[in-house]
């Protein structure tokens, strides 16, 4: 019985990766399962990080990044990932740090989904899959800074944790980064998340302005130099810009 749940488990993650953003009823259909069952198994493998409600419309259900995380290759196909990979080796020719290519899981948290190494034998490290709070990231505040209201006010509410003694956990703070980071076109984390470790991002946008992912040169804080900050910040801005347009084509 229990091997005959987890097959139903994957055969229904299948079907919303092949059919997103789908709705209970139109699973219920595909399957010819109950109702009851279908909706079960959804908020089962949300709960795990497989799936999530979209974000466009909540009655309907995406794979959620985690996905990506398991086998990145399988990203290779994807419009995003075809569209960001040369952009990020140039942009690593450039700086000579680490480039990486995250994507939001919802609100719940940030995941490396892509990356490029520099040649410095001292370098960061972001394994594919690792995950990342986003109020306290260069990567995911890129996220955040362009999200609806709403969306910000909801993080808020769950409780800002803060990890350093400079990881902005006041609302005021935060808010009021996001507004700069919506002025300046990339976010900056000098270590908010991890000790010595320091991070610019930018957002990569869809057609109407929804944060898809974002592209971030991250380096070990003993490299980090805010007089660079200026350059830094327009080189990952165009990265993510030039991603954004190769991606819709532009």
């Amino acid at each position: 019985m229990e091997m005959k749940s987890v097959t139903r488990s994957l055969r229904i993650l299948e079907a919303v990766a092949q059919h997103q953003p789908v709705t209970v009823g139109e699973l219920t259909k595909i399957f010819g399962l109950p109702k009851s069952t279908v909706q079960r198994t959804l908020v089962t493998l949300a709960e795990a990080g497989w799936l999530r409600a979209s974000r466009k419309d909540t009655t309907r259900w995406e794979v959620g990044a985690r996905v990506l995380a398991v086998r990145p290759a399988a990203l290779q196909g994807s419009s995003l990932f075809a569209a960001a990979r040369d952009p990020m080796v140039q942009l690593r020719d450039k700086v000579n740090e680490t480039i990486h290519l995250s994507v939001p899981d919802a609100l719940q948290c940030m995941v490396v989904v892509d990356r490029v190494d520099c040649d410095h034998p001292v370098r960061t490290f972001h394994a594919i899959g690792d995950t990342s709070p986003l109020h306290a990231t260069a990567t995911g505040r890129a996220v955040l800074a362009h999200l609806p209201k709403q969306d910000i006010e909801e993080l808020i509410r769950q409780g800002l944790e803060r990890y350093s003694e400079t990881t902005p956990a006041d609302p005021e703070e935060l808010r009021a980064e996001l507004r700069r980071i919506r002025t300046d076109g990339y976010a900056v984390n000098r270590n908010q998340w991890r000790p010595g470790v320091c991070a610019i991002a930018a957002p990569i946008l869809d057609e109407d302005g929804t944060p898809l992912a974002t592209v971030a040169i991250s380096m070990p804080d003993s490299r980090y130099d805010a007089d660079e900050l200026p350059e830094w910040g327009r080189l990952v801005a165009d990265t993510a810009a030039e991603i954004t347009g190769r991606r819709l084509g532009t």
